[in-house]
């Protein structure tokens, strides 16, 4: 088994801590280690034969330095894209790399900034995946759903005599508003689209040249050298096939319309963590449901249900409830637990002012 980890997302829902050189899963959020260093911590037990981590130029050199100390226990490269074009370049990349030293090889694809509570549950969740896998199928994590979420897709699946799974899926369903989030819950076939997958390198290279043509013919003019592991000599060749080539999902290039596609329920403590607003679900909160990290002291009095990233300060509440509050040297967060989402817009209107040194 390979492994290909996705990291070069932006994080821009993490400003102010989150910046394009380093963005959310090359911060320490919770104290300790990276989010990328984390995931590849998650994956060296299963003994891959590699692991590809494919990011941006920006952050390239920031993630090679973080997993240097890791090369000890399995070859790690760095796949360099000059632009981000979403997830289906990023893993058509990877998979004509491996595909081209082992086109029967398997692929366990990971975003590197999500957050696993029990991880010898996913390890094992991985490995009741790896048949179905090497039969030839697309397959999917998808989780337990333990309440309405409306911040996530969801994967409807046929659990019709097929035991404990995986089951064919039906349908991917975009993020639901609360009412249909709850019908969901109550039918028992719908799963969190996690964003994780396993499959053959052969595999997902047929899917994409049937369903993805654009990015097929892009992806077959990679020339490799004899030594296919010679990253480097990719570079300009990449960065000519990525100059034109449109962004683009795996999940609605491949994944919605491929006929081949089963999901495996998982159930081993996931958030994606796509917000501050995220945190409480990974973090245990205090007595009155408050979350600091990064503080040297804390003093609240009838504060509650409040997360503060504090700058190693002391921290001083009074009578607030539901804030987020970010310090950090250059600048500084407040906004309603409710519109944590919305950290995003406040990037987006940093870029329309020109104020790049804050991004």
């Amino acid at each position: 088994m390979y492994a290909v980890i996705l990291a070069g997302g932006s994080g821009t829902r993490f400003w102010p801590l989150s910046r394009k050189k380093t963005p959310k899963q090359l911060m320490s959020v919770f104290g300790g280690k990276s989010m990328l260093q984390r995931t590849v911590e998650r994956v060296i037990p299963m003994k891959p034969k590699r692991i590809l981590v494919v990011t941006n130029a920006l952050q390239a050199e920031e993630s090679a330095r973080q997993l240097r100390a890791y090369q000890q226990e399995c070859r790690i490269d760095i796949v360099e894209e000059p632009v981000g074009r979403n997830t289906a370049p990023a893993i058509g990349l990877a998979a004509s790399i491996i595909a081209r030293h082992d086109p029967g090889a398997l692929l366990l694809v990971l975003p590197a900034d999500h957050f696993i509570v029990r991880e010898e549950e996913f390890r094992n969740t991985v490995l009741k995946g790896r048949e179905t896998a090497m039969n030839g199928y697309l397959v999917t994590m998808g989780i337990m759903p333990d309440r309405p979420e409306t911040g996530y897709g969801y994967i409807e699946a046929d659990r019709e005599l097929r035991g404990g799974g995986p089951y064919p899926v039906r349908r991917f369903v975009e993020k639901p508003n609360l009412e249909k989030a709850m019908e969901f819950i109550t039918s028992g076939n719908f799963y969190w689209n996690s964003g994780m997958f396993i499959w053959r390198a052969d595999v997902i290279l047929d899917s994409i040249m049937s369903l993805m043509q654009e990015l097929s013919r892009a992806l077959a003019r990679l020339i490799f050298s004899d030594d296919i592991w010679e990253l480097e000599d990719l570079k300009p060749q990449i960065e000519d096939i990525y100059r034109d080539l449109p962004g683009e999902s795996i999940d609605f290039g491949v994944m919605e319309k491929a006929d081949n596609v089963m999901v495996i329920p998982a159930n081993f403590g996931w958030s994606d963590v796509g917000s501050w607003g995220a945190l409480p679900e990974v973090i245990a909160p205090d007595h009155v449901g408050n979350v600091l990290i990064n503080v040297k002291r804390e003093v609240a009095l009838d504060a509650r249900d409040c997360l503060v990233y504090g700058g190693e300060k002391l921290v001083a509440l009074i009578g607030v409830k539901d804030l987020i509050v970010v310090d950090t040297p250059d600048a500084l967060l407040v906004c309603h637990r409710e519109r944590a989402q919305d950290v995003k817009k406040i990037v987006a209107e940093l870029e329309k002012r020109g104020l790049a040194e804050y991004l």
